[in-house]
């Protein structure tokens, strides 16, 4: 079971069972000031998904399609969500993971919006969409 926290431990999430993806690297220009750099997160079946503290998530629609979770005490980016009906997935940011997740980093996005201060080199195949 993955576990973690927002930077304060006001929202706290837990994963229960195996999850399904492996995680990826956004590089567009949303997700990119949504975390401050690029968002690594994997998508969680949201039945799957508990969330500690939900008083304390505030979201941000980003577009018509999309909703970004973030705390409201210290700022962590915590989700980002699709809005629309019947996604099953909510896409939780790697960084709010205590301990080993066993995860590995599957692909980058958007690599085309990409800061210019930064190089992709790890070796995981790059796209300019999704």
């Amino acid at each position: 079971m993955l576990k973690g926290a927002c930077l304060c431990g006001r929202v706290v999430i837990e994963v229960a069972g195996a999850v399904e993806h492996q995680p990826e690297a956004c590089h567009c220009t949303l997700c990119r000031k949504h975390s401050g750099h690029v968002l690594s997160a994997v998508n969680v079946r949201r039945d799957a998904l508990r969330v500690g503290g939900e008083e304390h998530v505030r979201w941000y629609r980003s577009s018509d399609k999309v909703e970004r979770g973030f705390c409201g005490e210290c700022g962590s980016t915590l989700f980002w969500k699709p809005t629309l009906d019947g996604y099953q997935f909510t896409a939780v940011s790697m960084g709010l993971f205590e301990g080993p997740t066993g995860l590995t980093l599957a692909k980058h996005t958007f690599v085309a919006d990409k800061g210019d201060y930064y190089e992709i080199s790890d070796g995981a195949p790059q796209s300019d969409s999704y």
